[in-house]
């Protein structure tokens, strides 16, 4: 257990986390329930923090790390739906809906994460305003999220989300010192997934990106060598 996470109230979480919304915008009462009920846990790369067809027993929030959401076909194969870094939260929706997870949740490198059991959580959610709001707008915008990724499903060509999904993870890992490498280790599966198509295809135009001088590629390392160029293949203008 992280002992500077052990000590840290969930009033200063905001501090290392920045404006969050459960932990930065509800009021300190709250945050004290939060406090005195909450676990600690640490996942290990590749671990599942919850599974689909489970019910939820709490609330995730990410204090530290990478998870990526994402639903099993039929067949085993995996569709990674999003990804989710420090100061998000997990798990709400079903717990909002008194359902089973309809997806699953696994570290993508070694993440810490508190865990508030649920009826802590909506205890807070029957009492805090400021709460239900910030609740509401978690699932506004995760509405409009699922929106945009069907419409650009059926709209943009695979390339052209080949090249954002590059932009997607510049923007959620950051890059290394260089400014061009993104700090992100995913394999060409996940990379597929994210994309939302198959994985030989992926391959073949993450290799086409390559023969243009648009990326280098190095293992599971991307490097981007001509941004704007990049941001055309995506077909995003500022």
């Amino acid at each position: 257990m992280n002992t500077s996470l052990k000590n840290l109230h969930c009033a200063d979480c905001q501090a290392v986390n920045g404006d969050t919304c459960v932990m930065g915008r509800i009021e300190k009462h709250w945050l004290d329930k939060f406090q005195e009920r909450k676990h600690l846990n640490t996942f290990q790369k590749g671990n599942l923090i919850f599974h689909e067809g489970n019910y939820p027993l709490g609330l995730y929030a990410i204090f530290s790390g990478k998870v990526k959401i994402f639903r099993t076909s039929e067949v085993g194969k995996d569709y990674i739906l999003r990804l989710a870094k420090e100061g998000e939260i997990l798990g709400y929706r079903s717990i909002l809906t008194y359902e089973k997870y309809e997806v699953s949740a696994e570290a993508l490198e070694d993440t810490q994460l508190c865990f508030i059991p649920s009826e802590v959580f909506l205890n807070a959610l029957q009492g805090s305003t400021r709460l239900t709001a910030c609740m509401m707008g978690l699932l506004a915008d995760e509405l409009k999220q699922t929106e945009v990724k069907l419409t650009e499903m059926t709209q943009k060509t695979v390339k052209e989300r080949t090249a954002e999904m590059i932009l997607m993870l510049r923007r959620f890992y950051g890059s290394e010192a260089d400014g061009k490498t993104i700090l992100a280790s995913l394999s060409r599966e996940e990379l597929a997934s994210l994309v939302g198509t198959a994985t030989e295809t992926l391959i073949r135009m993450l290799s086409e990106f390559k023969d243009f001088k648009v990326i280098e590629l190095k293992g599971k390392k991307i490097t981007v060598l001509n941004l704007h160029l990049l941001q055309e293949l995506a077909n995003i203008y500022d």
